[in-house]
């Protein structure tokens, strides 16, 4: 039965009566020696044959076994490469080393040489079959991560969708109602659910699908908000690139729609012109800070901590989980609401 490519050993050297006393050596370890003499049959031997290891002599009849080992480094897939010189200089094996060897074998005519060879070519091929086990496990572990990413984005895909139909469910759910409290209520419920499906939907159009990017996020979703408002309102954004997780930024999402739908509904209570501003600050590592603003008549100071209504529970219950504060800051006109939590490291 011949010998498999994992124990077959290319030994090149010009001498081949120590050839074939390694030869011996290597058969009682079960791997095969195959001799060259040079260069051009080494190479030869390389392109045609598959080797475990390669042990390259030093001193050769022409040239050295460096300049071997330079077109071995080369191949896309090189076995490893035991050097083997009869020079104690330092200086060769280090050069040998540098320019790709595996290990260097001290040639000597003691019989240690012999089994100090062998041992140095088991370690190489061990050390070889580890890396291949490890690159392998490697491919494996990635090919998995791609998948469960790509699993995960299609999931995110289809909740966007399913909300996307629940929204359109209750728009024609409110254009049926005669009730303008019952419509107005399904509209902002829409709002809502618009907030929800949109951080599934950066998640699946994102590159990395454990985190959103809330520069784009808002920008998104208070853009789309800026088409249904009146001309008489402008709405700005001005958003610093933050990420956080998903969940998090749902409640960031809902937090938001419920403060721009707030400040529209009442800032202007006798119509005009109004400004309304969204912005999103990293303020140190870790911290961020979104303030919503507006130019109206302004709210009374207690409305964020003692408000009865839904949108105020829902404000109270979405800072709660996103584990930040909300606070209201005096000013001279207009209203200003301000968000401060902490982004994740993602």
């Amino acid at each position: 039965m011949p010998t498999p490519a994992s124990r077959r050993v290319l030994y090149v050297d010009d001498d081949p009566i120590l050839a074939r006393l390694i030869e011996k050596t290597l058969a009682r370890a079960g791997m095969e020696l195959v001799h060259a003499i040079d260069a051009e049959s080494a190479e030869r031997l390389l392109a045609e044959e598959s080797f475990c290891a390669v042990v390259l002599d030093h001193y050769l009849a022409v040239g050295t076994g460096l300049e071997i080992l330079q077109g071995i480094r080369a191949r896309s897939a090189r076995p490893p490469v035991i050097y083997v010189t009869g020079s104690s200089e330092a200086t060769i094996a280090i050069a040998a080393l540098k320019a790709g060897a595996d290990d260097y074998v001290l040639k000597s005519a003691s019989e240690d040489f012999f089994p100090l060879l062998a041992r140095a070519i088991d370690h190489a091929i061990a050390k070889l079959d580890l890396q291949d086990a490890k690159d392998r496990a490697d491919a494996e572990v990635h090919a998995a991560r791609e998948r469960a990413e790509m699993l995960l984005a299609e999931v995110h895909h289809r909740v966007a969708n399913s909300l996307a139909m629940v929204k359109s469910l209750l728009r024609l759910q409110a254009s049926a109602s005669a009730s303008e409290e019952v419509r107005t209520a399904l509209a902002e419920a829409q709002i809502r659910i618009a907030a929800v499906a949109g951080v599934h939907r950066s998640l699946y159009l994102g590159e990395d699908v454990r985190a959103v990017e809330l520069e784009a996020y808002l920008t998104t979703m208070l853009t789309d908000f800026a088409r249904a408002l009146p001309a008489s309102i402008r709405l700005t954004i001005d958003a610093a690139p933050v990420r956080i997780s998903a969940d998090r930024a749902v409640c960031l999402g809902v937090m938001v729609s419920e403060l721009v739908t707030n400040a529209v509904k009442y800032a202007w209570p006798t119509g005009g012109e109004g400004a309304l501003r969204v912005e999103l600050t990293e303020v140190s590592e870790g911290q961020a800070r979104l303030e919503v603003s507006d130019d109206g008549v302004g709210i009374d100071p207690t409305l964020v901590a003692q408000g009865t209504g839904l949108g105020q529970r829902l404000l109270r219950a979405m800072g709660e989980q996103l584990g930040g504060t909300v606070e209201q800051l005096p000013t001279e006109k207009g209203a200003r609401i301000v968000i401060r939590f902490e982004t994740d490291a993602v």
